[in-house]
């Protein structure tokens, strides 16, 4: 099989983008539309969530903006439902809306608890089980139809997080549930894969120390290029995998790079 210079392109394809108002949402779903998709992205925050919509339809794509919180099921589904039936179909689904805060595992509260788990995980779960039906059908004997899910996970689900002990946890589930999802819905053709970022400057966490092996911080637009590339033909083969946008930290372990430029633990 030979990757032609199309192999990256999103030409006819109609993606779902969660958490897109701002930071790597947004990015991703003006990358997709560079690439040639239309979009169908959401949010609480319906204001910067227009700005985004505007971008996309600038580079000639539709675009279908719906403010929305992933956490409640019953808007999710309609809402994808309604998507589905003015695109005609979806191929793609980002699960990227998620958040955390910082707080010792005994101060967490049971609410505290329930809000986590529904923003990281149940959304995932909901969106997929939506997202699934739409997808186009397998055709047999190529690589044809089905789609790609992508999940965005972090580094945390890979590590120990004191602070963000259940914020982790929903992210290692997610990372988990990827792999059993590329199992389960392989025989559609739909490929199941995760991006876990780290050192990522957004609107939510601000600028961070480096300390990575890659002397730099990483950009929104690195995660968007990752999302591109499992989004398209060229992963065509890849299913059940999680790809680190990360500098380097978790090859690095424990080992981080201190401001002399070597490296402590």
């Amino acid at each position: 099989m030979v990757l032609g210079p199309g192999a990256f392109s999103l030409a006819g394809k109609v993606a779902v983008i969660t958490g897109a108002a701002q930071g790597i949402g947004a990015a991703i779903a003006h990358c997709f539309a560079v690439a040639g998709a239309d979009l169908a992205i959401c949010d609480r925050n319906g204001e910067l969530l227009t700005d985004v919509a505007a971008r996309c339809e600038a580079e000639g794509r539709r675009a279908w903006a719906g403010v929305l919180d992933v956490r409640e099921p019953g808007p999710v589904r309609a809402w994808v439902n309604e998507v589905a039936a003015a695109a005609g179909r979806i191929d793609v689904l980002v699960n990227n809306a998620g958040g955390g805060f910082a707080a010792a595992f005994l101060d967490v509260s049971d609410k505290g608890q329930d809000a986590l788990v529904h923003e990281n995980f149940t959304s995932v779960t909901t969106m997929i089980r939506a997202v699934v039906p739409h997808l186009p059908p397998a055709v047999p004997d190529t690589r044809g139809g089905g789609g790609s899910i992508i999940n965005i996970t972090s580094i945390e689900a890979h590590r120990a997080a004191p602070g963000f002990a259940v914020y982790a946890a929903m992210k290692a589930a997610v990372a988990n549930l990827t792999m059993s999802l590329a199992l389960e819905l392989g025989d559609r053709h739909v490929r199941v894969n995760a991006i876990a970022p780290d050192v990522i400057p957004t609107p939510g966490v601000g600028e961070l120390p480096v300390r990575t092996p890659l002397p730099y911080a990483g950009h929104v637009d690195d995660v968007a290029a990752a999302a591109l590339f499992l989004a398209s033909d060229a992963s065509s083969f890849v299913t059940g995998s999680t790809l680190h946008v990360d500098g380097g930290n978790r090859a690095a372990g424990g080992w981080r790079r201190s401001v002399e430029g070597t490296f402590v633990t």
